[in-house]
């Protein structure tokens, strides 16, 4: 029998074989899942909600895969670092949603106090503090 679940105490799983499975969100959750405490979620996609009212205090990217991310409400600029300099994609709007190409560095700057959904392919996500005053970005740190 089919249940009912709740963004952001449950995120869910999309395996490559079909399958969905739901991940209660705890408070070491993200450190679980790097420390491969939740299985291996490393394939297929992780399908999260996040609440944000400050703009991102870093940088990510995903190497294995393109990352979708749907405004659910409020106003956000994805900036994503291209060969040829920032792009900012303005999401404004519920359903609005930016597709993040596999490889994109890419962080948020929020408008106003904003809520997303994201579908991501996280094995070898990487982090980095955003950029200092100056303009040059700090050493990245791996985190998953």
């Amino acid at each position: 029998m089919p249940s009912a679940f709740r963004f952001p105490e449950t995120y869910v799983h999309l395996g490559d074989d079909g399958s969905a499975v739901p991940l209660p969100v705890t408070e070491s959750f993200w450190a679980d899942l790097a420390a491969g405490k939740l299985g291996d979620l490393g394939s297929g996609r992780l399908v999260t909600f996040h609440a944000f009212d400050a703009d991102w205090s870093s940088w990510e990217v995903h190497p294995n895969g393109d990352e979708l991310v749907c405004l659910i409400s409020g106003a956000v600029d994805f900036v994503l670092e291209r060969a040829e300099g920032e792009a900012t994609v303005e999401l404004r709007g519920p359903g609005a949603f930016v597709l993040v190409p596999r490889g994109t560095w890419h962080t948020a700057r929020v408008r106003e106090p904003s809520s997303a959904l994201f579908v991501t392919a996280g094995r070898g996500t990487q982090h980095r503090p955003a950029r200092e005053p100056g303009g040059t970005h700090p050493p990245m740190e791996e985190t998953a």
